[in-house]
């Protein structure tokens, strides 16, 4: 995955991002660092180190201006993912909401506590034991986004905020590059994509999960209930985790895998009554188009009960 930094000064985290991203099977390269500061430091050390670097400064420019040149030399890198590394703007909502699930930043506090500035301050006059760092996704509230990890800093006696920070940054640059390995690999893991198919699938009405050769699948409610999914983690030979679902036979089967072999293939033992597999372990899931599959497939053997139920409610 090609992942951008933004920063504001010094540039630390971005380094230990960075020399993370060159030991072997690191799922992630750095392909940008940018910065609101034309000679913020980290910049320097970015540029060093042969990553592109971009920098604009905000001043005399409304905040959309100011992210839109951001937001052009993204593109222009080729970034899937953003990582915040010390950025001292906050972002627009519409900026943050173009990045969704695809922004990741480290605070120095072990969240939900001390939001903003002063963490370190803040926990010791709370007499707080630890202090700490935690790694989140970027939502449009400050400093409010899922947790994806924390590492706890035990206060010492005679702590200062200085001597605090200097341990949590410590911490941050060994959980920073792990979680952010670990959110970028997501889409190509198993349990992930496991996760995501049976939420999917158990949302159609009447659904429920039953293993069926091994595989997760899923099926109609009821003594007679019939299946209209299976999930595939390269069951059978197969290099592909997938999701097979009903096509409307042979001839549908095979037009789809000679238009687009990329996302459909033929899986073994159930292409013959005209199954399909959609690919799920490559970039750019469509996970609507994902969606339409499961609900066409749950439609084609759901008793007409549920399926007009469903029809109802589709109308509102």
């Amino acid at each position: 995955m090609r992942i951008a930094a933004l920063l504001s000064g010094n540039g630390t985290t971005m380094a230990a991002l960075l020399y993370a991203s060159r030991l072997p099977g690191c799922p992630y390269q750095l392909v940008l660092a940018g910065s609101n500061v034309a000679d913020a430091p980290g910049l320097r050390l970015a540029a060093a180190e042969g990553i592109a670097t971009f920098a604009r400064s905000h001043r005399g420019l409304t905040r959309e201006d100011h992210e839109a040149q951001i937001e052009a030399a993204l593109h222009e890198a080729g970034a899937e993912y953003l990582a915040l590394c010390g950025y001292m703007r906050i972002l627009t909502p519409d900026f943050v909401e173009r990045w969704a699930g695809r922004m990741l930043n480290t605070h120095p506090s072990l969240l939900p506590k001390y939001k903003g500035l002063d963490t370190h301050a803040r926990a010791i006059a709370a007499e707080d034991s630890h202090g700490g760092c935690s790694v989140h996704v970027v939502t449009a509230a400050l400093d409010d986004g899922p947790v994806l990890g924390q590492v706890p800093v035990a206060i010492l006696p005679g702590d200062t905020p200085a001597t605090l920070g200097d341990r949590v940054r410590l911490a941050e640059y060994q959980l920073y590059p792990r979680l952010l390995a670990e959110y970028v690999s997501r889409p190509f893991r198993a349990d992930w994509l496991l996760e995501q198919v049976r939420a999917a699938a158990l949302a159609m009405p009447g659904a429920e999960e039953r293993d069926s050769h091994g595989s997760p699948g899923w099926r109609t409610e009821g003594k007679s209930g019939k299946y209209f999914a299976y999930f595939a983690d390269r069951h059978h030979g197969a290099e592909h985790i997938a999701l097979l679902v009903k096509t409307d036979g042979p001839d549908e089967l095979a037009a789809l895998v000679e238009r687009d072999p990329d996302t459909y293939f033929r899986p073994a033992f159930y292409g013959a009554s005209g199954w399909v597999g959609i690919i799920l372990n490559r970039p750019g899931v469509d996970w609507e188009h994902v969606g339409g599959w499961l609900g066409r497939s749950w439609q084609s053997v759901a008793p007409a009960r549920l399926a007009r139920l469903h029809d109802v409610a589709g109308q509102f």
